[in-house]
């Protein structure tokens, strides 16, 4: 799952809802088309916000006197560029 499927079917699902229009017996495809396109988008999303969640690690480190240290770390690099 990444970029390249939420694309595939964000491209497929707006070429079946907006330039198809053949119809198949008791299939709206146009309806189908619409349902591909937000699970396109839903993806793309969803891979969003995976890769920016890996980007961040957190670690707490128990000391022997009983206390905690928390430190965080967030990579802030750009991704490259395609």
């Amino acid at each position: 799952m990444g970029y390249g499927l939420g694309v595939f079917l964000l491209a497929i699902g707006l070429i079946l809802a907006l330039a198809v229009t053949d119809n198949i017996n008791s299939v709206d495809l146009t309806m189908v088309g619409w349902i591909l396109t937000l699970a396109g988008v839903l993806v793309i999303a969803l891979t969003a916000v995976q890769a920016n969640r890996s980007r961040r690690s957190t670690a707490v480190v128990t000391h022997a006197d009983g206390s905690q240290t928390v430190s965080e770390r967030r990579d802030d690099v750009p991704p490259p560029a395609v």
